[in-house]
């Protein structure tokens, strides 16, 4: 069968000198056809090249940023892990040990794991057993609710936030500013009421509507009584499932932290910040 070879006529460059363009195939596809006017009218014309294909492109430099990123969470519990151990390993070193499996799927020693709320440091862990480890400081253990926990206990997980992470919550620290006392907890069709009692230091910034981060859980207030010193909030029936608050009873604690927006905004208007960009 007969072929039509396309061919560059004429180039105005030639990639390599030596290599003459009068007889350069590139391919043949299609019968050619007899009548040599028509045959002539099939060949084409030198396109222009490319500088692709000419120069080889300079290979983009990679920045690396170097503002160190402090750990960050979401509030939105990645799953529920259980008590293995915990207690004085050594005189002055309190270490818990947590069995859980998403957590571990890409965990490195030093990583930031949110145990109940609490920012806490991954210091052992085994992906055998399922199981990490962390050390709680003196200032920790009074300052949450992880002291009552025991073997077998459920704890809220979360890892810290990544830049490509999806803000499903609000800005957690995993810097317990206290705890709350469960008060009262009332069913409403398939969701719960939970009612819990705080300081008056905590109750200040915490507002209706407002977050609230609860062993870990980004929540929203409902209503905040200020004479009763209580706060309360409602879990949805999917909630419920995946966190360890509906576990709690009546007089247990709960860890709370507040939203840091409103620690900002007071400690501007005290430090007179306003009232400077009022006088200028």
């Amino acid at each position: 069968m007969a072929t039509i070879s396309f061919s560059f006529a004429s180039p105005s460059k030639h990639l390599n000198p030596s290599i003459s363009p009068k007889n350069s195939t590139i391919f043949n596809l299609l019968p050619t056809p007899s009548n040599p006017q028509l045959k002539r009218a099939f060949f084409l014309k030198s396109p222009s090249i490319s500088p692709i294909f000419i120069r080889p492109l300079k290979p983009q430099q990679c920045r690396i940023s170097s503002t160190p990123i402090t750990s960050l969470f979401t509030g939105i519990v990645e799953e529920m892990g259980q008590i293995k151990q915990l207690g004085y390993d050594k005189p002055d070193s309190f270490t818990m040990k947590i069995q859980a499996k998403l957590i571990l799927e890409d965990i490195n020693l030093g990583d930031s794991i949110s145990v109940n709320g609490t920012c806490l440091t991954v210091a052992d862990f085994d992906t055998q057993n399922l199981e990490f480890s962390v050390g709680l400081a003196p200032e920790t253990l009074r300052k949450t609710s992880l002291i009552e926990l025991e073997q077998g206990s459920l704890v809220n997980l979360e890892r810290a936030l990544r830049p490509t992470t999806r803000m499903g919550g609000h800005f957690v620290q995993g810097h317990v500013d206290g705890t709350g006392e469960i008060v009262e907890l009332k069913t409403e069709g398939d969701s719960l009421w939970v009612k819990v009692k705080t300081a008056k230091e905590i109750l200040r910034y915490i507002v209706p509507k407002g977050f609230i981060a609860v062993d870990g859980t980004s929540l929203t207030v409902v209503d905040v009584v200020d004479e009763e010193g209580c706060f309360n909030f409602m879990l949805v029936a999917y909630t419920q499932q995946n966190v360890v608050i509906p576990l709690k009873k009546v007089g247990q604690k709960v860890n709370l932290e507040v939203d840091i927006l409103g620690k900002y905004v007071e400690r501007l208007l005290s430090s007179g910040f306003v009232d400077s960009i009022k006088s200028s």
